[in-house]
């Protein structure tokens, strides 16, 4: 009978011991551990037998020292209480974890209980039903040892029942598990407290979500997401992929990392940023998820994305796309053509200047359609910025390109509306051909650029295919257009001076201002090279307002050191008085500076007569400030009589064409009398111009045209020779 006693004891107090180490050494290989609480239940179960049996005194000492010397080392305590005889039988590891003497608690027996936490009493009445069912219980609970210190228990009872289902003893095996709980409790709350979604994914089902989870999922708490599988929140796939990492990763520490789709609880989808890694978690696989919502960042990278690629006011490829396209194409086509289409708006810097830019920005979008209307799938066109566009088009030849080209001039002849107002606007078209005109997008580019201006120089509206004949032009006029934009703030632009006399005595009565560009690299640059180019490309009004505000402040200097106060001309394009902030910059100068309006003249061409009725009333404005008004080049352009004589003009300027013909025409000067005439009898003053020889300045003078200009008098001058020419010429009359 001992013999089976012993057997059945020894497998009892082995399984339990074994479920003690398992949960305390979780990483010692279970078949080990077996071996070693068999012995160590071997050597318990001996000492219980032994004190049953009548045995020596020195072998029952020798057992319990034995016996004593390995409960010492263990941080735990076994607890058995057989409830039929009423025997406690205690280890001593009791002491190191309650703090009480090991004969306290065999004095009495409940004093284990009377030192729970009061809020973790209730967790004795749900351990107390499971034990009496049988089923082993395990109970977290905190205890107050002696000196008030609250440590946390682990209680892990396995009970034994009769034939007739009654409790008739239960095993507990105690320890202590403050430090787990503790760094639990640190994991949890950063956990808790961390930005990212951290979630457990148990069996493909949810097992854990925190609170930034909870938001990110759009759930009022955890509730809402425990136990649905995470199928219903990610792609299937991506599912699948987690489980078979984790059948890998077994043991590593491994982290995945994903970017997917999410699904929340009302079904929309947000772009989030896995990692996730495989735990144990109750012996099971499971996996960790941490994410964040990266919906914003990849609406930014997308946002990105498109700014490197495409244009922001148009919406069509920038350059960027299309030398990538265009690339691309290069490396598949080999043997087939390609044709470039660099295309420039011809007036569209004089309705961005005069009409403002949010009237030039909606032309350019409009323009932008009807490209790609007249492109349709043949071609991809692109905005260089301005009004600069490239078309590409693709397995193409020379007909094609042509047949592009003049669609998109037809498309573009049509008018604009903008403001319920009609615009018109034409195009130049400069034509490259891959390969024969270039193997590189730079080269094909650059080249049908310069075809481009070609295309511009022969009259606007045109296309025209490159060739090498073309470069030499071209790329001068391309230099002087990118230099002339940087003449300014690079000081290079500079203003001479001619004066105008009374040709009865030679005394200066004004001089007119005269822009110079001294260019870097080919010098001085003559006016009529590079002012049609700064009409052309707009930089007349920036240009136009550098002189305005030079030539005043240089007669306001004059003036202040003593010179003469005369008038200084300056001459004005059509495009400038387009600008609807012409007259506001000529109020702004005039204060600014201090010049009294009566020293300030501004040329005009007749060309306003193409639209008299806005320029009659800039003109009034003008006239109204005090300033002098005159025709320049009279005769030469659309100048009609019943229009002049309503406009506030002070004088008329007769072009040098006109003096030429004093002494090298046949009428001898008829045609420059006739002027003469009908400026006096309109009481206008009338200037001449390019006045080079005496015979011309005594007809003038004979002919009643008082005031005059010319080489023969004096060429333009730079400023320190304008001043000496003052101060020979001291006395001064002003008309």
């Amino acid at each position: 009978m001992r013999k089976w006693m012993l057997i059945f004891g020894l497998l009892t107090i082995t399984v339990l011991i074994d479920e003690v180490g398992t949960i305390i050494f979780p990483s010692i290989n279970k078949y080990k551990l077996a071996t070693a609480t068999a012995l160590l239940a071997t050597i318990g179960l001996l000492f219980f037998l032994f004190k049953s049996m009548d045995k020596t005194a020195m072998e029952l000492r020798k057992l319990e020292k034995r016996v004593k010397n390995v409960f010492d080392t263990l941080d735990v305590a076994i607890w058995s209480h057989d409830l039929r005889s009423n025997t406690l039988l205690i280890t001593p590891g009791i002491e190191k974890l309650y703090g009480y003497p090991l004969e306290a608690f065999y004095q009495d027996f409940f004093l284990w209980k009377k030192v729970i936490h009061p809020e973790d009493l209730p967790v004795l009445s749900e351990r107390e039903q499971k034990l009496k069912t049988g089923e082993p219980s395990t109970s977290e609970y905190r205890i107050i040892r002696p000196g008030g210190e609250v440590r946390w228990i682990q209680d892990r009872g396995f009970p034994t029942l009769d034939e007739q289902g009654n409790l008739v003893d239960f095993n507990s095996v105690l320890f202590d598990i403050t430090d787990r709980k503790e760094s639990e409790d640190r994991y949890r709350s950063l956990v808790e407290m961390s930005p990212d979604f951290v979630a457990v994914i148990n069996s493909g089902k949810i097992d854990y979500v925190n609170e930034a989870g909870c938001n990110l999922m759009g759930a009022t708490g955890p509730s809402d997401l425990l136990g649905l599988p995470a199928t219903q929140f990610a792609p299937t796939e991506i599912i699948e992929n987690i489980k078979n990492s984790e059948l890998h990763t077994v043991g590593k520490i491994a982290a995945t990392r994903y970017e997917l789709q999410m699904k929340k609880l009302d079904g929309s989808c947000i772009d989030v940023e896995l990692s996730t890694m495989p735990i144990l978690l109750g012996g099971r696989l499971a996996t960790q998820v941490v994410g964040r919502d990266i919906t914003k960042r990849k609406k930014n990278e997308k946002t990105i994305q498109y700014m490197a690629f495409y244009d922001t006011l148009t919406g069509i490829p920038n350059r960027n796309m299309l030398k990538k396209h265009l690339n691309e194409i290069l490396v598949q086509q080999k043997s087939q053509m390609a044709a470039v289409l660099f295309l420039d708006l011809d007036r569209f810097k004089i309705i961005n200047d005069t009409k403002g830019h949010t009237t030039g920005d909606l032309l350019l979008q409009k323009v932008a359609k009807r490209l790609q209307g007249a492109v349709s799938h043949e071609g991809m066109v692109s905005r260089q910025g301005g009004d600069e566009f490239i078309i590409l088009i693709e397995k193409t030849n020379k007909e094609k390109a042509i047949l592009v080209a003049q669609r998109i001039l037809d498309k573009l002849s049509d008018p604009f509306d903008l403001n319920d107002k009609e615009f018109f606007i034409t195009s130049s078209i400069g034509i490259s051909i891959y390969p024969t005109d270039g193997n590189d997008e730079e080269t094909l580019i650059k080249n049908a650029g310069t075809a481009m201006y070609v295309a511009k120089g022969r009259g606007k509206n045109k296309f025209q295919f490159y060739s090498p004949f073309q470069n030499g032009n071209s790329v001068r006029k391309m230099e002087l257009e990118n230099g002339l934009r940087k003449a300014i703030e690079q000081k290079q632009l500079l203003l001479h001076y001619q004066p105008q006399v009374y040709l009865g005595t030679g005394k200066i009565i004004g001089v007119e201002a005269l822009i110079r560009w001294q260019h870097p690299q080919f010098g001085l640059i003559s006016p009529s090279e590079f002012i049609p180019l700064a009409e052309e490309t707009g930089l007349i009004i920036p240009i136009g307002n550098w002189v305005l505000r030079k030539a005043c402040e240089q007669n306001k200097a004059w003036q202040n050191a003593g010179l003469a106060a005369v008038t200084v001309a300056v001459n004005v394009s059509v495009r400038q008085l387009q600008d609807d902030r012409f007259v506001d910059s000529v109020i702004e100068v005039l204060n600014q500076v201090g010049l009294n309006p009566k020293y300030l003249e501004l040329e005009i061409t007749e060309s306003i007569m193409q639209n008299i009725e806005e320029s009659t009333i800039i003109l009034n404005q003008l006239k109204e400030l005090g300033v002098n008004l005159s025709i320049d080049d009279f005769g030469t352009g659309y100048s009609s009589l019943n229009y002049l004589k309503h406009l506030p003009i002070d004088k008329i300027k007769i072009d040098k064409s006109f003096i030429d013909d004093i002494l090298y025409h046949s009428n001898q000067g008829q045609m420059v009398k006739t002027i003469i005439d009908m400026g006096n009898h309109m009481q206008f003053s009338v200037v001449a111009e390019g006045i080079e020889q005496k015979e011309q300045a005594d007809f003038l003078y004979q002919n009643a045209c008082k005031i005059g200009q010319g080489f023969f008098y004096s060429k333009p001058l730079p400023v320190d020779q304008m001043e000496s020419f003052f101060k020979q010429k001291a006395n001064v009359e002003v008309l």
